[in-house]
């Protein structure tokens, strides 16, 4: 049972590093739908700051090319915390505040049109110090907008 509070604990600080504490992320709007070792569904709202085609009304495409980063880099960190049972939360924090993006390719795949967006993935494979995440975009009608490969320096 300690194990699972302890994993809880630190999912609530990558919940609240996400949304709250990288500037970048609040600037988007990033919201965290769902946050659990086998479940991580990020959603954001669609805006007029958000908007690359003024004519179309259409979501930039760096704004769906970060939301997927982001996501990915959030599951690469949720896999990385799973195995750190045994760690205090200030260690957890030092350890993913090194997890970062090698490689993002995004295939854009439909115009950005809907009133919110919710990006999701999973784990393709996941090694000592790299993982490689597979992400996907999806509008409001459950469109699928753009997808993503990454890979993530987690150790």
């Amino acid at each position: 049972m300690v194990a699972r509070k302890d994993l809880q604990e630190k999912l609530d600080y990558l919940r609240e590093m996400y949304e709250k504490l990288i500037p970048f992320d609040r600037l988007l709007g990033i919201e965290i739908d769902t946050l659990t070792p086998a479940d991580i569904k990020v959603r954001i709202d669609m805006r007029e700051e958000l908007i690359g085609n003024f004519i179309r009304g259409m979501l930039h495409g760096g704004v769906i090319s970060s939301v997927l980063d982001l996501t990915g880099g959030l599951i690469a960190s949720v896999e990385f915390v799973k195995h750190l049972e045994n760690v205090e939360l200030d260690e957890v924090a030092r350890r993913v505040a090194r997890v970062g993006t090698i490689d993002l390719r995004v295939d854009y795949l439909r115009a950005g049109k809907g009133v919110y967006f919710t990006a999701s993935g999973t784990v393709l494979r996941k090694g000592n110090k790299v993982a490689v995440i597979r992400t996907e975009l999806c509008n409001d009608q459950n469109l699928l907008i753009a997808a993503g490969t990454g890979t993530y320096l987690v150790g």
